[in-house]
């Protein structure tokens, strides 16, 4: 068992909802995760709404920005243990093979980016992809990977998706 997980959460545009998970997952597992968030079609910025939204939940932003998944499949990059899609489009692209094999899952989440309205209703879309991630997380952070098969862990991480 690693010491230390990666995580790579992929969106399309990686401006948001990927993001959020990156620092969330760095924010309440850092001791034993180290998360990344990469987009297919970066959008080269992170949504102003989604650093406010980790703003009001005392996260850091700082270091978080917009890639491209081109940067995680480099001989150099990280080796990852997970991936996770968190947009429909994303979990419907082709991914770069990934050496190691990790284990993947879809916890697809409305785009807070395609809303459009009030501010108000705008805030509330950001407020809901956070939390709704923020849950998956500490249900993943709660499984016992240490002890569990590969295939328990598996069953496990899509279990969470569907949540």
């Amino acid at each position: 068992m690693p010491r230390r997980w990666n995580v790579l959460f992929l969106c399309s545009g990686n401006s948001a909802r990927s993001v959020f998970a990156e620092a969330i997952l760095n924010h309440q597992g850092g001791h034993a995760f180290t998360a990344y968030s990469a987009g297919s079609h970066p959008m080269g910025q992170v949504r102003p709404e989604a650093l406010r939204q980790l703003r009001l939940a005392g996260i850091s932003s700082n270091g978080l920005r917009s890639k491209s998944r081109d940067e995680f499949s480099a001989p150099s990059a990280p080796r990852m243990h997970f991936v996770f899609t968190v947009c429909d489009n994303a979990a419907k692209e082709v991914c770069p093979i990934r050496p190691g094999h990790p284990m993947t899952a879809h916890w697809g989440v409305p785009d807070p980016a395609a809303v459009h309205g009030t501010p108000e209703a705008i805030a509330c879309a950001f407020h809901s992809a956070f939390t709704i991630l923020e849950r998956r997380i500490v249900l993943f952070l709660s499984l016992p990977l240490g002890t569990l098969r590969r295939t328990a862990i598996q069953h496990e991480i899509d279990r969470i998706g569907r949540s």
